[in-house]
């Protein structure tokens, strides 16, 4: 009889031993796999033909095929030339500029406005988003407030500006902070709405609160939304320094790319209308290519969700 169990339990551990070695090997295959998967992800630097084909050329062909259409419609005399200058003339704008030293001014005028008046913004629309999305009484009594202001238009709060602080600077950026505090405080909120609430459990487990639990959990879980929401709130500080600029003028000022649009359309001069509004577009552009569309790519890269080809 003890024979007999000996055998089973040799029999036993023998079938013990097999599966282990089989379930090594499965999670050694698993590991190999993953290691080729990442390899292939995460492989060297595309070529720079590849790279021009498949980052630079689509928008390059989309301008040219925008100049092409916007020519054809110049030669067809679908509208007065004094309504729909030609490309040349919008060009003949930008080297009178250049030549004249005013065009690098113009620009620097708008962004360095913006980039302050953005940064403000951050400092102030921060630390509300903490505070509304994590004091229950502070969100119920201004939370519908901010989404009540992220909806209003910029536009409306320039008269209200040049009364309170007049056509000064401080006008300028109390817009702008009207204008993009709302969205990012709003971005931070909706961010940190959506960390699943065992992250806060397992960070107060090891003694995560308070400020340390808004640096180490809280902002680096809610950075996507919160992402979303600067992308959203440099946009409104734009748009409301644009608006601003426009409606409110003085020499104090200086010439930004919002006053050269509204001297064009006092001066009828659609060449120089359709040159702001290029300077505009190009500033949007330069500024989400080289600052929100890199932090972008580095929040996807560190958790795993952009494959680097």
């Amino acid at each position: 009889m003890a024979s007999t169990d000996t055998g089973a339990d040799t029999e036993k551990d023998g079938a013990t031993a097999l599966g282990d070695r089989r379930t090594s090997s499965d999670l050694a295959g698993v590991e190999a796999g993953l290691d080729a998967l990442d390899s292939v992800q995460a492989g060297g630097p595309a070529p720079l033909r590849e790279t021009l084909i498949r980052k630079v050329l689509p928008p390059v062909t989309a301008v040219a095929l925008v100049l092409v259409v916007w020519q054809v419609l110049v030669w067809a005399h679908v509208a007065p030339d004094y309504k729909l200058p030609s490309p040349s003339d919008v060009w003949g704008e930008v080297r009178d500029a250049w030549v004249q030293g005013t065009l690098l001014d113009y620009i620097w005028t708008s962004v360095s406005r913006g980039l302050l008046g953005f940064l403000l913004a951050l400092a102030i629309g921060t630390p509300l988003g903490l505070l509304v999305a994590r004091v229950a009484f502070v969100r119920a009594a201004i939370g519908p407030i901010l989404s009540g202001l992220q909806s209003l238009p910029s536009v409306a709060w320039v008269p209200p500006a040049v009364i309170w602080l007049g056509l000064n600077d401080s006008m300028m950026y109390a817009v702008i902070l009207l204008g993009a505090v709302p969205s990012i405080a709003n971005g931070l909120v909706a961010g940190i709405d959506q960390i699943p609430p065992l992250f806060l459990r397992a960070g107060r487990t090891m003694g995560a609160t308070g400020l340390r639990e808004a640096r180490h959990i809280v902002m680096p879980g809610a950075l996507p939304g919160y992402l979303a929401g600067l992308k959203q709130g440099w946009a409104f500080s734009w748009r409301s320094l644009m608006a601003a600029e426009i409606i409110a003028s003085s020499p104090d000022l200086g010439v930004g790319l919002g006053q050269l649009l509204e001297n064009g359309r006092n001066n009828s001069s659609m060449s120089q209308v359709f040159l702001a509004i290029f300077l505009i577009l190009l500033v949007g552009i330069a500024i989400d290519l080289l600052i929100f569309s890199p932090l972008e790519r580095w929040v996807l890269r560190s958790r795993g969700l952009l494959v680097t080809r």
